[in-house]
């Protein structure tokens, strides 16, 4: 009834060791591609200070959130990286009580809490150069 060929076996464990390995380097591939994707370069703004201007800071960061001109002619500028987060409940838990002795409906936790969070803020101070003097990280 089934006529099987040697040809035919040997092609088709072939496509099986092929697919196998491409089985296997798929997922190592997504792998890579999703750390590569998500790696960050860290700015090192040590190397930047005496160099930096405060143009390339608006070309690299946009306009600043806060800027202020002293009265030496220095820029402290204000940069948010990222914002935060307000803490609510969204809803509470409505519903039968199984367990003695609260039987009957009762007000259980809230079902979505979202903690709160700060604001990050960059502050990069450039002297009357135009060139950056300090800088600093923080929240608020």
């Amino acid at each position: 009834m089934f006529r099987l060929s040697l040809s035919r076996g040997l092609h088709y464990v072939g496509a099986m060791r092929i697919s196998c390995r491409l089985l296997i380097a798929l997922p190592v591939l997504a792998l890579a591609a999703l750390v590569s994707a998500c790696s960050t370069t860290k700015i090192d703004w040590n190397s930047r200070v005496g160099v930096y201007t405060y143009d390339q800071a608006v070309m690299d960061l946009g306009p600043p959130d806060k800027s202020a001109k002293l009265n030496d002619g220095s820029t402290v500028a204000e940069w948010l990286t990222r914002r935060g987060r307000t803490g609510e409940a969204v809803g509470m838990y409505y519903g039968p009580a199984y367990y003695p002795p609260y039987y009957g409906y009762y007000s259980g936790a809230p079902y979505y809490c979202d903690l709160p969070s700060p604001d990050y803020f960059l502050r990069l101070t450039f002297g009357p150069d135009g060139k950056l003097q300090a800088w600093r990280k923080f929240v608020r």
